[in-house]
Order: C-alpha cells, then sequence, then structure tokens
C-alpha cells in the first residue's frame, strides 16, 4: 500500500480503517450524521459527541455539502476535535441529501476539524479529498466498496 502524499498531506495519517463503516444502515442524514459523530467520539477523536456533531449542523446550514455524484462531505470544525480525520460511511442505500446534481448520497465523508488547526490544514485535506473525488474512476470505486481494507486502500493508494 503506497502513500497519498501531497501538498504536505499525508492521507493514510487522517484516513483510519476503526473510522469506516461498510456498510453503514443509516437511512436518513440525521442517522448517519449521528453514527459518524457517534464513532468519532467512541474512538477518541472528539471529546465531546454532542458539541461536534452540532458544530457539524451549524456547518450544514451554511451550504450543501452533498457535492454531486453520490459523495457527501459534512465537516465539522470544532474545540470538540482532538485530531483532524476524516471518518467514511458507505451506505447499504442511498439517502436523501441536499446535493450539487439533486441525486441522493452513497458515501459520506465526514471532516472532523480541531479548532485549533490551521486553515491551510484543512483547507489542503479538502483538496487531497477532492483530488480523488476528481476521478471518475475513483467515485466509481467508492461507491461499490464492500470492506473496509477495500475502502481504506482505495483511500491511500497513490493516485
Amino acid at each position: 500500500m503506497g502513500v497519498a502524499e501531497k501538498d504536505g498531506i499525508i492521507l493514510d495519517q487522517v484516513v483510519h480503517k476503526e473510522l469506516m463503516i461498510v456498510p453503514s444502515a443509516s437511512k436518513t442524514k440525521d442517522d448517519v450524521i449521528h453514527e459518524l459523530g457517534s464513532l468519532l467520539f467512541k474512538q477518541g477523536y472528539t471529546s465531546d459527541e454532542e458539541a461536534f456533531i452540532d458544530d457539524v449542523y451549524v456547518r450544514e446550514t451554511e451550504g450543501m455539502t452533498g457535492i454531486g455524484q453520490g459523495i457527501a462531505i459534512p465537516h465539522g470544525k470544532s474545540n470538540a476535535v482532538n485530531e483532524t480525520t476524516i471518518a467514511v460511511a458507505v451506505l447499504e442505500n442511498e439517502i436523501e441529501w441536499e446535493t450539487l446534481d439533486g441525486k441522493p448520497v452513497k458515501v459520506v465523508i465526514m471532516f472532523a476539524v480541531t479548532d485549533h488547526d490551521t486553515n491551510m490544514t484543512h483547507i489542503l485535506l479538502l483538496q487531497e479529498i477532492a483530488k480523488l473525488l476528481a476521478h471518475e474512476e475513483f467515485v466509481d470505486e467508492l461507491v461499490r466498496v464492500k470492506s473496509k481494507d477495500e475502502l481504506h486502500e482505495l483511500f491511500t493508494a497513490n493516485k
């Protein structure tokens, strides 16, 4: 497995198997936000589950996080976050989400960003994920993964 390192962000430092749910049985946007928020808390990446989830909802009011192609990227910048990371859920069934293309979501990539992290780290992390999502073959594989191992490999292999 390679290290995806670009612009100083090493994706396998922020992409962890213990923060992946494959498949997720969540049936609504609220379900999956709470499921990933809870997972981040249980794994020690956040210190306050509800505070972090509240910060995700604050960000949701500022604009669409459904970026199209079946992908949503909700995120929370919060003092409840202990370490900047992402949590990923590949849903069993597509769910409704406000998206740029008006289509439902199959994969949710939740960003958890520490309050004291520089904006640059957050921006670079978003850029890295955006670069991956710009590749049609990556997105095609992403919505079809069947295991955490497969998902982790997809994110951390050299592109």
